[in-house]
């Protein structure tokens, strides 16, 4: 290449990519262009009701056809709603109870879901329906017109461009009624559920442990020291009837106040010496009519029951008090179930317990609580509980664990509402009444016993009134808000109250 040639031509390929740049930087900048132009056209054609073009996506047309389908009553039908203004709506055509067709609401029409009265309200401006009403109100305040807990005492926008929506005098119903409007109340989710009367219980399921009852032990013992003679075929785990033979056993001291009674006959000291010394009053009255004194004495089973213990033995000595034998009624056993602190209040002497064994699945017991023992574990936080349960079958065995469920509550109906519907504050306890037409009342209610999912209304609430149970923590902010708002436009301000002051 000649050093006399110009650069620009030594470069062609440098050239034309710069080149090849520069049209597709124009062409990225003029397609956003006749877009824009495009959509302004559009829009320009839609106000005049000119054609659109035909290579405008369709969503991009009914946006821009919108306020002239609202006009016209022709454009697209975004849903149907209820023809008396009740909030219920439908995607498709519906008809109400008594026949009626749904009304279309096209695009551009209520947009804002906000409720409409029944009188005939014009579908103008705020000022012009109020002049339409006949009379000018004042505006108390405007509020956030997507329902956010914000107001302003001026007209203003929020951060979307939407202007605030005015609350005139007389909208808002006397104390703290919240109204909202049927869009909000669908988007936020508002479910109520009328009151009514159930059975509120809620089992306290706690573990637990068969035991004897102790009113129904009895320990076989001598009052003296004796030796064993002879046992019977008794052992531990045998069931044996009251009067039943256990054991024999020899006793000096029995044998002399034995000899002393058939010496002197009729002398009742010998005879209660004898019944001092445990000496069945049956072996009293043989030793009188034999006038003979036995060399052993027979004891029996003082109840019926189950041979808990055996201790005797054939030539063993037993001092006083020694037990032989330990003898338990099984027809009727305990569970000791220790309850935590927190549940101890719902629990109440003689309510339903229903008691299953691990050893015995499939199988349950029904009792009831017999005894709340009048101490608390310092360790545990717990209290015992005393359980009797029947035990026909004698299937129940003493160191059983059990899980006992214990049914809380009062067996009769009460006024209760699901959990959900009770706003607790920590200083009271609110419900959302549903007044209709989108008006919720924050009502002070007594609560009561909570189970199944169900808490007892003593008082604030009749059977019958629908209660909102999801989203009512929004209501109960904006109600908040409200009451706020009208507590600030209640009192006198600063600058007011102190020129009274000075005035006086």
């Amino acid at each position: 290449m000649d050093q006399t040639t110009p650069f620009h031509l030594a470069r062609p390929r440098d050239s034309a990519r710069r080149n090849t740049r520069k049209v597709w930087l124009a062409g990225s900048l003029l397609v956003p262009a006749i877009l824009v132009g495009g959509a302004l056209a559009g829009l320009t054609a839609g106000r005049a009701q000119w054609p659109l073009p035909e290579w405008l996506p369709p969503q991009v047309s009914v946006l821009l056809v919108g306020r002239a389908a609202e006009k016209d009553g022709d454009g697209p039908v975004l849903y149907y709603r209820d023809p008396d203004g009740r909030a219920a709506y439908a995607l498709a055509l519906s008809k109400t109870q008594d026949g009626r067709d749904y009304l279309p609401v096209r695009v551009g029409e209520d947009v804002d879901f906000e409720s409409k009265s029944a009188a005939g309200q014009g579908t103008g401006t705020p000022a012009a329906n109020i002049a339409a009403q006949g009379g000018e109100r004042k505006i108390l305040y405007y509020r956030n017109p997507m329902g956010l807990p914000d107001t302003s005492p001026v007209p203003k926008k929020d951060s979307m461009g939407m202007d605030y929506i005015p609350v005139y005098e007389g909208e808002d119903e006397s104390g703290n009624v919240v109204k909202v409007s049927p869009g909000k109340i669908q988007r936020t989710g508002v479910r109520t559920e009328a009151a009514e009367r159930r059975v509120v219980a809620r089992p306290v399921r706690i573990p637990g442990t068969v035991t004897l009852d102790e009113r129904r032990v009895t320990v076989v013992a001598t009052r003296s020291d004796a030796y064993v003679d002879h046992v019977e075929n008794v052992t531990t785990g045998d069931r044996v009837r009251k009067g039943q033979p256990l054991v024999h056993v020899y006793s000096p001291e029995i044998n002399a106040a034995a000899a002393q009674l058939i010496a002197n006959p009729g002398f009742d000291g010998a005879r209660r010496r004898l019944q001092n010394l445990n000496v069945a009053e049956s072996v009293i009255d043989e030793m009188e009519r034999t006038r003979k004194v036995p060399m052993a004495i027979t004891w029996t089973s003082p109840r019926d029951g189950v041979v808990l213990e055996r201790s005797a033995i054939e030539g063993m000595k037993a001092a006083a008090g020694d037990t032989l034998f330990r003898i338990g009624d099984i027809s009727t056993m305990w569970v000791l179930a220790d309850v935590p602190e927190y549940d101890l209040g719902s629990v109440k002497v003689g309510q339903p317990v229903d008691v299953r064994v691990r050893s015995l699945p499939g199988r349950s017991f029904a009792g009831k609580v017999g005894v709340i023992y009048p101490q608390v574990n310092a360790q545990t936080r717990t209290t015992r509980v005393r359980i009797e349960l029947p035990n026909p079958d004698g299937l129940l065995l003493p160191d059983m664990y059990a899980d006992v469920e214990i049914a809380t509550g009062g067996a009769k109906p009460v006024v209760a509402v699901p959990d959900d519907a009770v706003i607790d504050t920590g200083a009271k306890q609110v419900v959302l009444v549903d007044k209709g037409e989108g008006r919720f009342e924050p009502r002070e209610v007594a609560v009561g016993a909570r189970g199944g999912g169900y808490i007892e209304i003593r008082q604030g609430i009749a059977v019958g009134e629908p209660v909102v149970t999801s989203a009512n923590f929004l209501i109960d902010a904006e109600s908040n808000l409200k009451a706020a708002l009208q507590s600030m436009a209640a009192a006198p301000p600063a600058s007011q109250a102190q020129a009274e002051e000075k005035a006086r």
